[in-house]
C-alpha cells in the first residue's frame, strides 16, 4: 500500500511514524525544511520538500500509483487544493482531508463530489468534542473508546488505593466480578504497556484498559472502585472553535455551563451563538476570577485554549482550588508521557482524534473504526470478520494470532461476547482487537485473507 501524506506537522509526522513500521510505502511532502528534517531523521519514509498542493510535486511522488492521499496540513486551503489535483491526476486514489473551517464544513457534501471528490473530511475539533463528551459521561475514566455503535466500550481507568480488586489475578477477576462481561485488555504500569495473561495481577497505580458491554458498564466501573456521580456544573476555559463546539454540545445535554474567554470581541460572538451558556470575559488562569466563579463547586473544568502551557496551568490551578475533575487540551504528543507525572487527570487532543479517524481508513481488511491509545504503542481496531479470514471457524486458542494482539470482544447480531480461548469467530461477526503497534501488520493480514503462518 502506498500512502502520500501532505503535511509534516504533528498529525502528519505521527501518522507516518505509525505507518512506517507497517511495511507501507509512505511519502511525506512539506514546504518546511525543519519539519521534513525531523521526518527524515526519525522515520523510514520518503521525505519530499515542496508544496503538497502543487500538481507537479504530486506527479513527482507518483500520485497515480498511490492508494491513499492524506492532506493534513494546518491550512484548509492547501488540503483542499491537494485533493483537487490528486483527483484530476489519480481519480481512484482515496483522499482524506483535514478541514477546520466552519464555513468549509458547511459544504461537506459538495466536497465529496467533483472536482474534489474527498472521500473523508476530518474535522479534529468535532472528533475532540465527541471524546470529551464520552469522558464526561463515564466517571473515573481517563480514556474511552466506543465500538459496535456504542454497544462495546473500551475504558481506561487508574486504580486508586481503595480499589476493591487491587492485587487480584486476572484469572480470578471474573469471580470477583460476579461473571459480569468484562475483560482487561491492557495494563500500563510505570509507563510500560503490558498485554496481560491470566496470572498477571492488577496493582495500585496501574492504568488498566478493560472492555465492557454498555449495559453493564456501571457495574463494571464499580468493580474498579469508580462510582457514577451526576454531572451538574462545567466550566470551559477558551472560546475558540473547540470551545464553541463543546459549549453547544453541553447545551444540548442541558448541562449548566460557563465559558471564560480572554478576547472581548470573541466573547460577543460566542454570546450570539450560545443560548444557555454563560460567557465571561477574562483569564482562565486568574486565581481571583476562578474564586469569583466558585471553582470549588465545579464538577468539571475543561481547558481548551490554543496555548498548551495556559491549559496545563489553568487545569492544575483549578484542581488545587477544589474543582472535582479537569480535562486539559494538549496538542504536543511529546507532552503525553508527562501527563500523570505533573498531575493532569484527563487530556483531550484534537490531533489524536484526527489520527484515530485516519487510521480507520488506512487499515487493510474490513476495518470499521480504530483508536490509538494516548502516548502508547497500541491500537484498538473494530473490524468485520471475513469468511476468507484465517481467524474464523475455530476456537481462539487454536488461532496463531500474533504476539501482542488480543481479541477483546465479539458482536454477533445483537449479542456482545467477551471471548475466552474457546470462543469461535463466525463470518460477519464484528470483532474488537487490541494490538501493540508492532503486531498491526500481522493483524491486518489476518483480517484480510487466510494465512499459513504469521
Amino acid at each position: 500500500m502506498k500512502i502520500v501524506i501532505v503535511g509534516a506537522g504533528e498529525v502528519g509526522f505521527h501518522v507516518a511514524s505509525r505507518l512506517a513500521l507497517e511495511d507501507k510505502d509512505v511519502v511525506v511532502i512539506d514546504n518546511n525544511a525543519e519539519a521534513l528534517c525531523r521526518v527524515s531523521e526519525n522515520l523510514d519514509v520518503q521525505a519530499v520538500q515542496g508544496c503538497g498542493s502543487c500538481p507537479t510535486i504530486l506527479e513527482e511522488v507518483g500520485i497515480k500509483g498511490t492508494d491513499i492521499l492524506l492532506a493534513v496540513t494546518d491550512s484548509d486551503e492547501t488540503n483542499l487544493v491537494a485533493c483537487l489535483f490528486a483527483n484530476i491526476l489519480s481519480p481512484t486514489t482515496i483522499k482524506l482531508a483535514r478541514i477546520r473551517s466552519e464555513e468549509y464544513l458547511l459544504y461537506q457534501d459538495a466536497l465529496r463530489q467533483d472536482p474534489y471528490r474527498i472521500d473523508v473530511v476530518i474535522n479534529p475539533e468535532a472528533e475532540a468534542v465527541k471524546t470529551v463528551v464520552r469522558l464526561l459521561r463515564i466517571p473515573g475514566a481517563v480514556d474511552v473508546g466506543e465500538f459496535a455503535d456504542g454497544r462495546i466500550k473500551l475504558i481506561g481507568v487508574h486504580l486508586d488505593a481503595d480499589c476493591p480488586v487491587t492485587g487480584t489475578k486476572l484469572v480470578d477477576l471474573k469471580e470477583k466480578a460476579s461473571n459480569k462481561k468484562i475483560l482487561v485488555a491492557a495494563i500500563i504500569r510505570n509507563e510500560k504497556l503490558i498485554i496481560p495473561a491470566g496470572e498477571d495481577q492488577i496493582q495500585e497505580g496501574d492504568l488498566i484498559y478493560f472492555v465492557s458491554e454498555e449495559k453493564g458498564l456501571k457495574a463494571a466501573l464499580k468493580i474498579f472502585g469508580k462510582r457514577a456521580e451526576p454531572l451538574g456544573r462545567v466550566l470551559l476555559v477558551g472560546g475558540g472553535n473547540l470551545g464553541l463546539k463543546l459549549a453547544r454540545a453541553l447545551e444540548r445535554l442541558s448541562i449548566h455551563t460557563k465559558l471564560i474567554e480572554k478576547d472581548l470581541d470573541r466573547c460577543r460572538k460566542l454570546a450570539e451563538h450560545l443560548d444557555k451558556v454563560i460567557v465571561l470575559q477574562g483569564d482562565g488562569s486568574d486565581q481571583g476570577l476562578l474564586q469569583e466563579e466558585n471553582i470549588q463547586d465545579m464538577d468539571v473544568v475543561i481547558t481548551l485554549t490554543g496555548d498548551e502551557e495556559t491549559n496545563i496551568l489553568a487545569s492544575l490551578l483549578a484542581k488545587r482550588m477544589g474543582a472535582h475533575k479537569t480535562v486539559t487540551r494538549i496538542s504536543k504528543f511529546s507532552y503525553f508521557p508527562l501527563v500523570s507525572a505533573i498531575g493532569l487527570e484527563h487530556i483531550v487532543s484534537p490531533r489524536l482524534a484526527a489520527i484515530n479517524t485516519i487510521l480507520q481508513y488506512v487499515r487493510r481488511g474490513k476495518v470499521l473504526s480504530a483508536m490509538a491509545l494516548k502516548g502508547e504503542e497500541a491500537e484498538v481496531l473494530e473490524a468485520v470478520a471475513m469468511e476468507t479470514s484465517d481467524i474464523v471457524g475455530k476456537p481462539l486458542r487454536q488461532i496463531p494470532f500474533p504476539k501482542g494482539a488480543l481479541v477483546v470482544a465479539i458482536m454477533r447480531g445483537d449479542e456482545v461476547i467477551v471471548p475466552t480461548g474457546d470462543s469461535v469467530i463466525l463470518p460477519e461477526d464484528r470483532i474488537v482487537i487490541f494490538s501493540t503497534r508492532q503486531s498491526i501488520p500481522q493483524v491486518e493480514k489476518a483480517l484480510m485473507v487466510k494465512l499459513e503462518y504469521f
